[in-house]
């Protein structure tokens, strides 16, 4: 579906990022993966690649930090030509109820989470043509908020309104934007849940299971693809109908 396509994925040395950078690449794209600090992540995101016939660059470098997102675009650009899928994925979530929530802490979530997003896509905008597609990772605390994130909700609320902003700017461009808003997802995220946790998560979802990192790839293949691209401005939630909006 993505053959002779290239990805550049933020945030891609494990979890979500490393699925969707894994499924693209089955798919025929050549992919970036960014990462900043988890360098052992990243590695082992590329050599499953690799293994499964793929093929893709490391690409390190903070989202928050303009010069060294502006390093990781010109490393891809350099070595591609062409950037044809973006996908904004890289995030934190600190878990801080707001009395213990420090301006530090909300600005440090605010700048990986929400300026990261707006310094990847002014730094790889202009290399996208005709055909491109714009992907942001959202989740579901963006629409209905949350009791012990109000930083990381927030942040994801103000990712929609770029998406929104962005695929009304380059429609004439056609380039297409949109989002995906994860429910619970079984990835490292929720490493510190108690069993008794997730058994309560999992009674909530109607469809009595928790996301994994390939429910959300196989929506980002679909907006990657040809086959959406009548698609632009939309938030998709993959959240099993635990938050139906």
């Amino acid at each position: 579906m993505l053959k002779g396509k290239t990805a550049l994925i933020t945030g891609a040395s494990r979890g979500i990022g490393r699925g969707i950078a894994q499924k693209f690449a089955e798919n025929g794209a050549y992919v970036g993966i960014n990462y900043y600090s988890y360098e052992k992540g990243a590695k082992e995101t590329l050599k499953l690649i690799l293994k499964n016939g793929g093929d893709g660059i490391l690409l390190k470098g903070d989202v928050s930090k303009p010069k060294e997102v502006e390093n990781i675009v010109n490393t891809f650009i350099d070595k591609t030509g062409q950037i044809d899928i973006l996908v904004n994925n890289a995030g934190i979530y600190d878990r801080n109820y707001f009395d213990e929530l420090s301006i530090d802490k909300w600005n440090n979530v605010l700048s990986i989470n929400l300026t990261g997003c707006f310094n990847i896509c002014k730094q790889a905008i202009p290399h996208m043509k005709e055909g491109s597609k714009i992907i942001f990772i959202s989740s579901q605390l963006a629409l209905k908020g949350s009791t012990h994130g109000a930083d990381y909700a927030t942040s994801k609320a103000g990712i929609l309104g770029l998406a929104r902003s962005l695929a009304l700017e380059l429609a004439d461009r056609k380039i297409n934007v949109n989002s995906v808003a994860p429910g619970t997802i079984n990835t490292d995220i929720i490493a510190n849940y108690t069993e008794e946790i997730k058994k309560q998560r999992i009674k909530d979802i109607p469809l009595k299971r928790l996301g994994t990192a390939e429910d959300v790839a196989n929506i980002c293949l679909f907006l990657a693809s040809d086959l959406s691209n009548y698609i632009t401005g939309e938030t998709i939630n993959v959240n099993g109908g635990l938050y139906i909006h």
